[in-house]
C-alpha cells in the first residue's frame, strides 16, 4: 500500500531517470559483449581485421536495437 501512496504523490522524475539510466547501462554492456563476439567471429581466420570504427558501429547498432526492444517492452505491447 505504501508503494501505491508513493506513486500517487508524484514528482518521481528522479526514479524515472534512474530507471532509464539502468536500462542504458544494461543495453551498453550487452552491446559491448555482442561487439566482442562479432569481433571474434570476424577475425576467426586471421585474414581480416575488425577495426575500431567497425566495433563501435556494431555496438551502436546493437544499442539501437536494444533500445527498440526495451521501448517496446516498457512502453507496452
Amino acid at each position: 500500500m505504501k508503494f501505491l501512496t508513493l506513486l500517487e504523490v508524484g514528482g518521481l522524475g528522479g526514479l524515472v531517470a534512474m530507471i532509464i539510466g539502468m536500462i542504458f547501462i544494461v543495453v551498453f554492456v550487452v552491446s559491448l559483449v555482442i561487439g566482442g563476439i562479432t569481433k571474434v567471429i570476424y577475425e576467426w581466420n586471421n585474414t581480416k581485421k575488425f577495426s575500431t570504427g567497425q566495433f563501435w558501429k556494431t555496438v551502436l547498432i546493437s544499442m539501437l536495437i536494444g533500445g527498440l526492444i526495451s521501448g517496446f517492452i516498457c512502453g507496452g505491447m
